[in-house]
């Protein structure tokens, strides 16, 4: 027995096949048998008692073998079946897949006689054995010889498919001989003068895809196989392969390129057709209104087939008015066919940004039209701000400041909660600046129109301080009423001197009604004192003069 592969490999071809048949009828000897006819005596899960003529003992076969692929029996008790039988100490060793294995062999055979030296056929490696490999094409074995193999000898083969040639076929063996080292030295021995004939005249091809790898396809044209890389793939950009793609498909390719010393064919499919985005300048503009169909969706957008091979983008923003929209497919369906405005186009970049919302009625729009300044409303609070309020009306959102939040300054907008429901009144519909404008405060009449049914100008009034500003002082004089008193109107108390808290008598300079704003000062009473004083001066003044007339 040679145990040596180097000397299997440097043996001379005649003396290569006498090992390949000597090796073919030791297999023989082994499993010297043949085809009888037997019928099945019991059925059970595991294994199936078969009689066979000749034999003083039932054989047992396993159940497995009469079973198709979904587990359903071939046969039943009693039913009549061929096998292959060897006798082992006068007990049959029977299989019925062989027989199957056998006839394919032998059909196979059968359909290749005359026609079969260095034929190409796509084999699969199906088990090592001591000469070689056992493989199969098209439902039949063949025996691939090791040193015909051109393979590592490792098991990690076992499964794999490869090309190979038909080298010999031996009826009276039932055995058909492949070897992939006739295929590889064909394939290189031709390889060149094919691709000189690829590249010539018209370089688009029509091709087999023969394999999908996640960085492209292989595509098999008249014998020679070449890359398509992924971002040869598509006019919509970088996609996954096995998205558009099968194995056996057929696929027209562009050739691009033969790199002669790594004998690398490069592809393309989608310069093998028009490149859409030339359709896309020529009849398309910005502010166009087309039809589409949503063909993905992410959580960032929606990606739209227009129809001819390109795709544009559909951002989430662009979907809805609703700014609350938490994911595109609260909307959109995969398949579904829309209308949508183009809002961005650059042909260098191949990008093309479309918007649904756009085509949609304006939610400002609407709530102009059904409501007005003083209606009130209820919505709930989406954010809070330093400033203020935001408050979800339904589409829209209404911003409440803090200073109309309330009357006193006993309440901001730290004083509530997201998602808290708040009535308000509508004091401002700004149309160019979309723009809502809330007050809670309003719901209620102004502390200072009341205010000013009972005062007036020059009343002198006392108050407490509530902030002491760079401008002035803020004063509470009740029933939620502020007044401010300016720094030039203190004199002449000294600021200075004031604490939040102290207690002020001053006059009031002006109310505003329809600001709701009081100006209060302590020097405009001090002048109204000293007005009284100098009046009721006078007043003794003249007194003492008439008395001295009359006397």
């Amino acid at each position: 027995m040679i145990t040596n592969p180097e000397l299997i490999e440097s043996t001379p071809l005649e003396e290569e096949c006498d090992f390949a048949s000597m090796f073919a009828a030791n297999e023989r000897r082994v499993t010297s048998g043949g085809i009888q006819e037997g019928m099945i005596v019991k059925i059970d899960p595991e294994f199936t008692l078969i009689a066979v003529n000749g034999a003083k003992q039932e054989g047992r076969l396993s159940t497995a073998e009469i079973t198709d692929d979904d587990g359903k029996l071939l046969f039943k008790e009693g039913d009549k079946i061929e096998v292959y039988t060897t006798f082992f100490n006068e007990r049959p060793n029977i299989s019925y897949k062989k027989v199957i294995k056998m006839k394919n062999i032998e059909a196979k055979i059968q359909a290749l006689q005359g026609d079969y030296q260095d034929k190409i056929v796509e084999c699969k490696i199906i088990k090592k054995n001591r000469g070689g490999y056992i493989v199969e094409f098209d439902g039949a074995e063949a025996f691939l010889p090791r040193f015909a193999s051109a393979l590592k000898e490792d098991n990690k083969n076992i499964g794999k498919t490869f090309k190979v040639c038909i080298t010999d076929i031996k009826p009276e063996e039932q055995t058909i001989y492949v070897s992939r080292k006739r295929f590889l030295d064909l394939d290189r021995s031709g390889r060149e003068e094919r691709v000189k004939k690829l590249l010539e005249g018209d370089n688009v091809r029509e091709g087999v895809i023969s394999k999908i790898t996640p960085f492209g396809i292989f595509v098999e044209i008249d014998g020679i196989e070449g890359l398509a890389h992924y971002t040869e793939l598509s006019h919509r950009g970088p996609i996954n392969p096995t998205t558009l793609f099968k194995v056996g498909e057929k696929t027209l390719v562009k050739i691009l390129a033969y790199d002669a010393e790594k004998h690398r064919l490069s592809l393309s499919v989608k310069g093998a057709s028009e490149d859409p985005w030339k359709e896309i300048e020529s009849q398309l503009d910005l502010g166009d209104q087309i039809k589409v169909v949503v063909s993905n969706i992410e959580n960032y957008g929606a990606f739209v087939d227009l129809g001819n091979g390109a795709e544009g983008f559909l951002h989430i923003s662009e979907i809805s008015w609703n700014k609350n929209l938490k994911h595109p497919a609260d909307i959109l369906t995969q398949g579904q066919e829309i209308n949508v405005e183009i809002i961005e186009m650059n042909s260098q970049n191949k990008r093309l940004r479309v918007s649904l919302k756009r085509l949609l009625p304006k939610p400002f729009t609407n709530f102009k039209n059904t409501h007005q300044v003083g209606d009130v409303v209820e919505g709930k609070i989406a954010k809070i701000a330093d400033f203020g309020l935001f408050v979800n009306l339904g589409e829209v959102d209404g911003l409440i400041h803090n200073e109309d939040i309330c009357w006193a300054r006993e309440k901001t907008s730290k004083d509530f909660k997201a998602g808290e429901n708040v009535q308000a009144k509508i004091i401002k519909i700004d149309q160019d600046k979309e723009k809502i404008s809330l007050s809670i405060k309003a719901l209620t009449e102004s502390p200072i129109k009341l205010f000013a049914k009972t005062h007036q100008v020059d009343d002198q009034v006392e108050g407490t301080i509530l902030a002491i500003k760079d401008f002035g002082v803020f004063i509470d004089l009740g029933d939620k009423v502020e007044a401010l008193i300016r720094d030039e109107d203190l004199h002449p108390l000294k600021k200075e001197e004031l604490q939040v808290g102290d207690k002020i008598a001053c006059a009031i300079a002006f109310i505003d009604k329809n600001y709701d704003k009081i100006r209060a000062s302590v020097r405009k009473l001090e002048r109204i004192k000293e007005l009284q004083h100098l009046k009721d001066y006078n007043e003794d003044t003249k007194m003492t003069l008439g008395d001295k007339i009359k006397l």
